[in-house]
């Protein structure tokens, strides 16, 4: 079965909607604003999905319970092999079906969504390029409420190599192994000066390039291969050696896995608990500043 591209326009999707086997999900989460001295917290977008409507046949996909691990001590931690089956199979996704996934942000759920399924070597996965925005503004049509679907039993396919542990970033840290962190958030998250992490800073000898420096900001797309190519050898020489994706919580980040997918650049993996697991022990070291 041929793998697809990483990517797919909203023009293509509108010709094969109908396809038998194409299946759209939303993977939409918004973080709420502080109010009232709390702090703020993710929500998810189902009841956005509902009432401010969806791609046509598009199916809801929960990265809250469903496509993460509720019982990991840390957000939005990669699910089980069988919680993933489980998560596909409830929403009728087969291992033969071509998944285009999207969101209403900057599409970085999508890409998070993207790279766990890849990550189980689901072998047809696209992020649908410019997502509900683009989508939206294009004037397509939308609809409206829950869309009705068959539950199938998704049988896992061979996982791919594509997850960094803690162990892994140490290693490279310590110079035991070769390769180079690219961190994902912004400037001033990087550097340690956005307040509210119990542990600011980046991990040692990390670049950083921040996520919306990938998009067009004109329509919420991914910027041309070329771009993104030059993107990140400014930080990194592209010669084959490994690069670890990381940001806050491992979202953000997958933005980058999938821009390095899309340039074709294969030797990547994505450290799922970035900072959340990293900052966790406090023997591990941070560095404060720019790169």
């Amino acid at each position: 079965m041929p793998k697809t591209f990483p990517l797919v326009s909203t023009q293509w999707l509108g010709e094969h909607l109908g396809d038998d086997d194409v299946i759209v999900l939303d993977a939409s989460i918004y973080l709420d604003p502080a109010r009232d001295g709390a702090l703020a917290e993710f929500r998810s977008g189902l009841d956005d999905y509902e009432r401010r409507g969806h791609i046509p046949g598009a199916r809801f996909a929960d990265l809250f319970t469903q496509f993460s691990d509720p019982g990991a001590p840390f957000p939005f931690t990669r699910p089980t092999a069988s919680q993933l089956a489980a998560a596909a199979s409830r929403l009728g996704i087969a291992r033969t079906s071509h998944v285009i996934i999207y969101d209403d942000l900057t599409n970085q759920w999508a890409a998070r969504l993207w790279w766990v399924l890849r990550s189980y070597g689901h072998p047809r996965v696209s992020v649908l390029d410019g997502g509900l925005r683009k989508y939206r503004a294009e004037g397509r049509p939308l609809e409206f409420g829950l869309s009705p679907y068959v539950k199938a039993n998704y049988t896992l396919p061979l996982p791919a190599g594509t997850v960094a542990t803690t162990n892994d970033v140490l290693d490279i840290v310590e110079g035991r192994r070769p390769g180079r962190l690219i961190c994902l958030l912004q400037k001033d998250d990087f550097s340690g000066r956005v307040p509210g992490r119990s542990r600011p800073g980046h991990i040692p000898g990390s670049a950083n390039l921040p996520f919306v420096e990938l998009l067009n900001e004109a329509d919420n797309s991914l910027r041309p291969a070329v771009e993104l190519r030059d993107l990140f050898k400014a930080r990194t020489a592209l010669a084959g050696e490994v690069v670890v994706t990381y940001c806050g919580g491992g979202v953000a980040s997958a933005l980058g896995a999938l821009a390095l997918a899309v340039i074709g650049y294969d030797a990547t993996l994505e450290y799922d608990g970035s900072l959340a697991e990293w900052t966790a022990d406090h023997s591990r070291p941070l560095e404060i500043g720019e790169a």
